[in-house]
């Protein structure tokens, strides 16, 4: 048996396992979009995500594979579609329902600042459940299927702490966390995102769920950095506030770059100036080395939840670190 073979049956004996695991936990929660795999097996190093009958994922660099390798064709085109082979068997899909797109290409296009830029056309949509909560995935065209999965508790947490609330989300992406917010009885939701494209697809997520283009939740296309300065000058605020913004953007549309290991303690405190009395800020970031303490800010009180917001697909991986900033009272 030669090594693509072997990893090959190597993975389709993991995802089973997996998948007979994780299936029944969703069912019981309501769940159809999972994390199946996730670079279990090293000489395997692709991260596996189920939405319903198809599967959305990325690959990464083998141990013995060049920089400049180009895993479409040649010897790496081989193993790939040996392991979509493998995984489309493993979970009884056609293998034309697996996208995967390469990693070192999505860096580089974050480094160009494309990384919001469609990389196919092919538009191959579908909608993942949250018990009573459904998003709009498109697991073909971008980097990013539309909804972060490891944010699944995150969501639910943000419904349950919305209740009549103002609640601003900054970064909002396709507006998955406003949607949570809005099931949760807030009064008034504020997405802002620089991209047309994803309020656009945030409107249809709130449409979806029954919430419509109601007064009070309100779509702005604007740069973050720019949206704070005005709404301190306008003495706006907010009860709560969600922060998730990317590890990295290089935006042409953005006022510089953004680099969240550098950047992470400005943007918590310019974010903290629009919060009203007795509000929260809640911060999540997936970037590597930030972190924050209560003697960062002493007249705040500062919770690391990010254990509490594991979910059970996530458990034992590496997870977003999340933290709850409150105005002491």
């Amino acid at each position: 048996m030669d090594k693509t073979t072997a990893q090959a049956e190597l993975l389709f004996n993991r995802l089973s396992k997996r998948y007979r695991h994780l299936k029944k936990w969703a069912k019981r929660t309501g769940t159809n979009a999972f994390r199946l795999y996730d670079r279990d097996i090293p000489e395997i190093p692709l991260v596996l995500d189920l939405y319903g009958d198809a599967v959305s994922g990325a690959v990464y660099k083998r141990p013995y594979e060049k920089d400049d390798s180009d895993i479409s064709g040649g010897e790496e085109g081989i193993w790939l579609n040996a392991m979509k082979a493998s995984a489309a068997r493993a979970l009884g899909i056609s293998e034309g329902n697996i996208f995967l797109k390469e990693r070192r290409r999505m860096r580089q296009r974050q480094r160009t600042g494309d990384q919001y830029g469609k990389v196919s056309a092919q538009n191959f949509y579908r909608d993942a459940n949250e018990g009573d909560l459904v998003f709009r995935v498109n697991l073909s065209d971008y980097l990013d299927t539309g909804l972060f999965l490891d944010a699944r508790k995150r969501r639910a947490h943000i419904r349950a702490e919305a209740a009549g609330k103002r609640v601003l989300n900054l970064f909002a992406y396709t507006c998955s966390l406003s949607v949570a917010a809005a099931k949760g009885g807030a009064c008034q939701v504020d997405s802002v995102d620089l991209s047309a494209t994803y309020l656009e697809w945030g409107k249809i997520n709130f449409a979806l769920n029954g919430l419509g283009l109601r007064s009070g939740f309100n779509f702005v296309k604007n740069d973050v950095i720019r949206f704070i300065s005005h709404a301190r000058k306008e003495r706006e605020s907010w009860d709560l506030i969600i922060l998730d913004p990317p590890s990295f953007s290089n935006s042409k549309k953005m006022t510089g770059a953004l680099d969240l290991r550098r950047d992470f303690m400005d943007l918590i405190e310019k974010s903290l100036s629009l919060l009203g009395p007795g509000g929260t800020l809640f911060f999540s970031t997936n970037a590597k080395g930030v972190k924050i303490d209560s003697g960062d800010f002493p007249n705040l009180n500062v919770k690391n939840i990010s254990e509490d917001l594991a979910d059970e697909d996530f458990r034992g991986k590496r997870i977003p670190c999340c933290y709850a900033l409150s105005i002491l009272n």
